[in-house]
């Protein structure tokens, strides 16, 4: 699968969870979990050490992993992880039933992006062509094309 068309599938995905979301504001943890919220995208934080994740309008309930998500068969998953972290947590997204994954740069190697497109639907990370940005596929500049991609109707939210 192409990656912008992986990136348009992930959005396809009514749900969405953010892997190693964080409530320090310098952390792209912080940063891509926010961006979600502020997308009007139903999302979920994965932070096993943290009861809550707040945002200046609005305080998210946190869940430790990937199985405790309500529904993860519904559920696209973003990672933003270090590797060792991430490869574990692939683990647990295939066998929860997560379809989509989104690597933000810097959370996985080649061998983890290889695992991803041999067992999700979609797989998204990487330099392949489509990205926008010079880090590689990134939400925080790629996503709104991938919203408009997938039809995903979405609204700007104060943070």
């Amino acid at each position: 699968m192409a990656m912008d068309a992986a990136a348009k599938r992930f959005f396809a995905t009514p749900t969405f969870a953010v892997a190693g979301a964080s409530q320090d504001k310098a952390k792209f943890g912080y940063k891509i979990f926010a961006w979600y919220h502020q997308h009007s995208l139903p999302v979920v934080p994965l932070n096993p050490s943290r009861p809550s994740i707040s945002v200046p309008s609005k305080t998210y309930d946190t869940v430790s992993n990937v199985a405790s998500l309500s529904n993860p068969a519904q559920t696209a998953l973003s990672i933003i992880t270090p590797p060792p972290v991430t490869r574990k947590l692939l683990q647990e997204a295939k066998a929860a039933g997560i379809k989509a994954v989104w690597f933000q740069p810097g959370s996985f190697e080649d061998e983890d992006l290889k695992f991803a497109k041999e067992n999700f639907e979609s797989a998204v990370g990487g330099f392949e062509d489509g990205t926008v940005g010079g880090e590689g596929w990134c939400v925080l500049v790629d996503g709104e094309n991938a919203l408009d991609a997938a039809g995903r109707k979405w609204q700007r939210q104060k943070l």
